[in-house]
């Protein structure tokens, strides 16, 4: 009984250590088709940009401008006042700016925006992000308020491989796998 039970238990465990490589070879192949998450042309009540890099700022200035939203929430400490004057200097008006300035976490920016949402009505909310982040914090947002809908409008910054190591954003792509799963581990966050 025991040597049978031993056969078992080292092929489920061939069987798991496989699995994981064969996700590891897809994840490092396929990281863009994995990573992001893009719902094309939307429109909604609000946008909400999270901090991080200026590339969103600029990418949320350019959904304002094509009618995507008319109000932008800037989320994140730190790096909320500097991304409402790269929104103000890509012409996004003060008035259709608002700020919430104290999350560090892309859990916390879903966790501090949703209240502001519900405060002005927001139904529908296009979330703006890099795009190697938008999996993670569209399933961030949706798990945190299902009553609203959400959609991912994210910036293509440093998209093309080439560009990863003069971007500088490499480390962040392949971060973003142990984040998925540490979110679905730690909060239940489901990424699929």
């Amino acid at each position: 009984m025991r040597r049978r039970f031993r056969w078992y238990f080292w092929r489920v465990f061939g069987l798991l250590v496989l699995a994981a490589i064969l996700l590891g070879l897809i994840g490092f192949f396929f990281p863009r088709q994995i990573l992001t998450v893009d719902s094309g042309p939307v429109t909604a009540d609000a946008m909400v940009v999270l901090g991080g890099t200026p590339d969103r700022a600029v990418r949320a200035a350019e959904l304002f401008k094509q009618g995507a939203a008319p109000i932008i929430l800037v989320s994140g400490s730190g790096n909320d006042l500097a991304n409402r004057r790269l929104l103000e200097r890509d012409g996004v008006t003060n008035s259709a700016i608002i700020l919430e300035g104290k999350s560090r976490t892309t859990q916390e920016n879903a966790e501090f925006s949703i209240p502001l949402l519900r405060q002005i009505g927001a139904h529908h909310v296009i979330i703006v992000t890099s795009w190697y982040h938008s999996r993670r914090a569209l399933a961030s947002f949706e798990h945190y308020a299902p009553d609203i809908t959400f959609d991912s409008r994210p910036s293509y910054y440093g998209y093309p491989r080439t560009e990863w190591r003069s971007k500088g954003i490499g480390g962040s792509v392949k971060s973003e796998y142990v984040k998925l799963l540490g979110y679905w581990v730690c909060y239940g966050v489901c990424p699929l």
